[in-house]
């Protein structure tokens, strides 16, 4: 009788060890979320979808708790789904609450200060972009693209003005190998936009000098894939866009700006040029 009293123990922990396994790999707002997340690729990819990106404001509450409910890819996020954002906040609260709120305040870093799309509307054809983040590039060794290149579209370098999406203050402008003529902006809530390749600067930028959305930083170019300065031509006219934020581990890690980019179309200004 003790034997069979000690196996019938053994069988009920496994089956408890097993319900417990299984109760984590279908609850998702447990598994999926850590205080490292917003580090993690999945962050780091920003995936909105285009029914988030219609509604008339973006609440970082329920973009959190989406995420980690819908497994950090909202692409094809449903009215429905949306609605159910307060419940599984209020799990995740409970459950989670710092990790929950470290990720909320990472999705506020990158899109709180957005108030301008980097290139205003004219009548010249409006530039194009696609999701090119983490594509392989090779000039100066393998690595991967940390950002989001805007084309534009057969214009000539410094035909595209290129305006700040944000406010801040100025931390690095001049010649960079890689970047050619690039400027890098501190927003206000700690995300650090990149704009590189410019064909020139609207002014002579020093670290420091304050931006406001909309300020014209200079004009879109190809300069950039060359020691000395002023190396133009060796690839297409295009803007490209850095984000990086601050974490626990990264001075300077890098999300994906293309869904920023399609947030922001909503800030599209108008000029002549």
């Amino acid at each position: 009788m003790h034997m069979i009293g000690i196996w019938l123990l053994i069988l009920l922990l496994s089956v408890y060890q097993a319900a417990f396994t299984q109760y984590f790999l279908t609850n998702p707002d447990i598994y999926q979320l850590s205080l490292a997340t917003w580090e993690e690729e999945p962050f780091r990819r920003m995936r909105l979808g285009e029914g988030v990106l219609s509604l008339p404001r973006l609440d970082y509450e329920a973009l959190a708790a989406l995420m980690v409910e819908q497994d950090y890819d909202l692409c094809r996020l449903t009215r429905k789904e949306y609605e159910q954002w307060p419940g599984i906040q209020k799990v995740l609260l409970a459950r989670k609450p710092e990790e929950y709120r470290r990720l909320v305040r990472g999705y506020q870093m990158v899109f709180q200060d957005i108030s301008c799309f980097p290139i205003p509307l004219s009548s010249a054809p409006f530039p194009v972009y696609e999701d090119s983040f983490l594509e392989p590039r090779t000039y100066n060794g393998d690595r991967r693209h940390e950002g989001c290149d805007i084309l534009g579209t057969e214009r000539p370098r410094g035909f595209y003005p290129v305006l700040s999406m944000t406010g801040g203050e100025v931390e690095q402008a001049g010649w960079l190998e890689m970047g050619g003529w690039r400027i890098g902006i501190r927003a206000p809530s700690g995300a650090y936009f990149y704009y590189a390749h410019l064909y020139q600067y609207a002014q002579e930028w020093q670290a420091g000098d304050r931006v406001y959305p909309g300020t014209l930083l200079g004009y879109m170019g190809d300069s950039g894939y060359g020691v000395e300065e002023n190396t133009v031509g060796n690839f297409p006219v295009h803007l490209h866009l850095g984000i990086y934020i601050s974490t626990d581990h990264y001075d300077e890690l890098s999300v994906n700006p293309y869904w920023v980019l399609k947030y922001s179309e909503r800030f599209l200004r108008k000029a002549d040029y």
